[in-house]
């Protein structure tokens, strides 16, 4: 009853306009215009965000705000414009349109060969349907047709058209019929500048990938036809112009390159008058959920030239954990998302104090450092940044979810939790699997697979550690004490191996390394709560070796590529090991391990199971 409704108030709204003088229509549709960029702002900005695609810094900013206004202008007057001209006989209709460039599409269609129509929604696109018989009405004129949802509307549009003597194939129907067609001489327009959706070839438009229909080559390739863009430009009140374009196509060209081509002349014909075309559809949409492409059946093509770097970025950001261990576990997942599409661009948000980490990590493009500021101070950060088009919050935290949100993010993601599941419009499920729980970068590489790409840990270390270095002990632990092993025993290993031994923690170490440190006497530097962590980085690329608890010291030196015997008691080895090869685990599993608790409330027994003797051979052996 809905759709019969519509379609009565459509065919109402055309007897109407169909009463009134065609400039007086134009003059109607440019107000209605006007008041739709006045009232719709969500269309707005989306027309404003698609500008700013496309032209960026090649034009000012008043410059793309008045293409906005004057496209909600055009497009009511073209549309209402085209309701009448509907109406209208041929004879009256052709004096209203000019033509240039028909000669080139003659020529072709002489010679016996077929022609595809590249179309844009540039001007009054539906008059295609009636001026192209009043030109070619010698040969056979076909498009390719999406049926409309309401099925009275689709009847009579289809009953619109097809009575100008243009056949219209049903594009879920396949393609054989316009095949049969292009082979005997004709030719048929498709309307291609529109996003294809999980069926499409990602290549450049306006410099951005997009979702491309590959049917224009497609029938290119199977036919010979000439690929040739023809547009319909308004050229005043009740007045238009219709253009067609040298060929595009080349002899031994594939259908990726044909479909790029037809990008490039679309985007050619746009820039003619972009104030024409239809900048409220979203060309340029996030796929959900895998935006990462490489699960996509006809991938990523760039035409022979053009690099990665010529490409307008995908711009995520990464909200990155508040603690150094998760934040080098979450290293390899920010890998592969880097890697899941040729024009990403990630920016990660951290705090100050672990900002230093991602400095280090080639894939990441650029580092946001916070203070201890609140929300609000996080949010004004990335408005100010050039607009991201996803955000990714690795933290479970709500406040990483609102910071994202306030931020102004269009596409949200990360796993539900701490009541934040409406802030987030891409939720993660966690992966369910059978056995033991993995290793904790497990989890982050799951959020990039659920983006759409096939991730993979991989070798964390960015480089080697220096043989002939000194060796590190990292007594403490931020986390609390069940996770330090007995200060005394450090300081037996570290007697018992010749060296020259550096302490590192944090100031909250400081009595733990003051106490290891007077054991030691001279043979130890003690730089607990005296390095920033950049000065710990700089002074971990120096250590031949690390001997530590689980800490996120751990993590770090594993990430600079030094060997690691680690120390674990109250947590697991298997959750929040050291990610990569060489690394050595010393543990005791006793009946309460692991209990995963800041303090043992019982007698520290996991801990003390580690005898000296243990640590000592896997050093020995870690350095044979």
């Amino acid at each position: 009853m809905l759709d019969f409704s519509v379609y009565l108030s459509y065919r109402a709204a055309l007897a109407l306009v169909s009463a009134l003088p065609l400039r007086a229509v134009f003059a109607l549709g440019q107000g209605l215009g006007f008041l739709a960029w006045l009232f719709l702002p969500d269309y707005r900005r989306l027309a404003r965000r698609n500008v700013e695609i496309a032209f960026g810094a090649a034009k000012s900013a008043p410059e793309k705000k008045r293409i906005v206004r004057r496209h909600f202008q055009r497009l009511g007057a073209n549309l209402l414009s085209g309701m009448k001209l509907n109406t209208m006989p041929l004879e009256k209709v052709s004096p209203l349109v000019s033509i240039e460039g028909v000669d080139e599409v003659h020529r072709r269609l002489r010679e016996g060969r077929p022609v595809v129509l590249v179309l844009s929604h540039l001007g009054n696109w539906e008059l295609f349907a009636q001026i192209l018989p009043h030109y070619f009405g010698y040969t056979r004129l076909s498009t390719v047709y999406q049926k409309l949802g309401n099925r009275y509307l689709d009847q009579f549009v289809r009953q619109q058209r097809a009575r100008f003597g243009v056949d219209l194939f049903d594009r879920s129907a396949g393609f054989s019929e316009a095949i049969r067609l292009l082979r005997g001489g004709g030719m048929i327009g498709i309307l291609s500048d529109q996003h294809a959706g999980d069926h499409g070839m990602w290549t450049p438009f306006f410099g951005r990938l997009a979702s491309t229909s590959p049917l224009p080559g497609l029938l290119c390739k199977r036919t010979g036809a000439a690929l040739i863009a023809a547009s319909l430009f308004t050229a005043g009140p009740g007045k238009w112009r219709m253009t067609f374009s040298p060929p595009g196509d080349s002899p031994n060209d594939s259908v990726e390159g044909l479909t790029a081509r037809a990008n490039a002349m679309m985007a050619d014909e746009i820039r003619r008058a972009p104030e024409d075309w239809f900048w409220v559809h979203n060309r340029w949409k996030t796929p959900r959920p895998n935006f990462l492409l490489h699960k996509y059946k006809r991938g990523i093509y760039l035409p022979v030239g053009t690099s990665p770097n010529d490409l307008k970025p995908f711009r995520i950001l990464i909200r990155g954990s508040n603690w150094l261990g998760d934040s080098v576990i979450s290293i390899p997942a920010v890998r592969a998302i880097k890697h899941g599409r040729p024009d990403v661009h990630v920016t990660v948000l951290a705090p100050e104090k672990i900002a230093p980490v991602w400095r280090l990590v080639p894939e990441v493009d650029a580092v946001l450092s916070l203070g201890r500021k609140s929300v609000w101070r996080a949010a004004r950060i990335l408005r100010s940044q050039p607009a991201f088009d996803v955000g990714i919050a690795f933290p479970k935290s709500l406040r990483s979810a609102l910071e994202l949100w306030l931020g102004k993010i269009p596409r949200r993601v990360g796993f539900a939790g701490h009541h934040r599941r409406w802030l987030l419009n891409q939720v993660v499920r966690p992966v369910e699997r059978d056995g033991p729980p993995p290793h904790q970068v497990e989890q982050y590489l799951d959020l990039a697979r659920s983006l759409g790409i096939d991730a993979e840990r991989g070798e964390i270390a960015l480089a080697e550690a220096s043989p002939n270095g000194r060796i590190g002990l990292c007594p403490g632990a931020e986390y609390g004490p069940a996770k330090r092993w007995l200060p005394e025993r450090f300081a037996e290993v570290a007697r018992t191996i010749r060296g020259e031994w550096v302490l590192f923690g944090t100031a909250r170490d400081a009595a733990i390394g003051a106490e290891i440190a007077g054991l030691l006497g001279e043979s130890c530097v003690n730089r607990i709560g005296k390095t920033t962590l950049d000065e710990l980085i700089e002074e971990l690329r120096k250590c031949r070796l690390l001997l530590t608890n689980d800490t996120g010291t751990m993590h770090l030196a594993a990430l600079l590529g030094v060997p690691v015997v680690a120390v674990f008691g109250s947590t697991e080895p298997r959750l929040t090991g050291p990610l990569g090869s060489g690394h050595r685990v010393v543990r005791h599993q006793v009946e309460c391990s692991p209990c995963f608790l800041r303090e043992c409330p019982l007698d520290f027994r996991c801990m003390k199971a580690v005898r000296v003797g243990e640590v000592l051979r896997e050093i020995v052996n870690r350095e044979s």
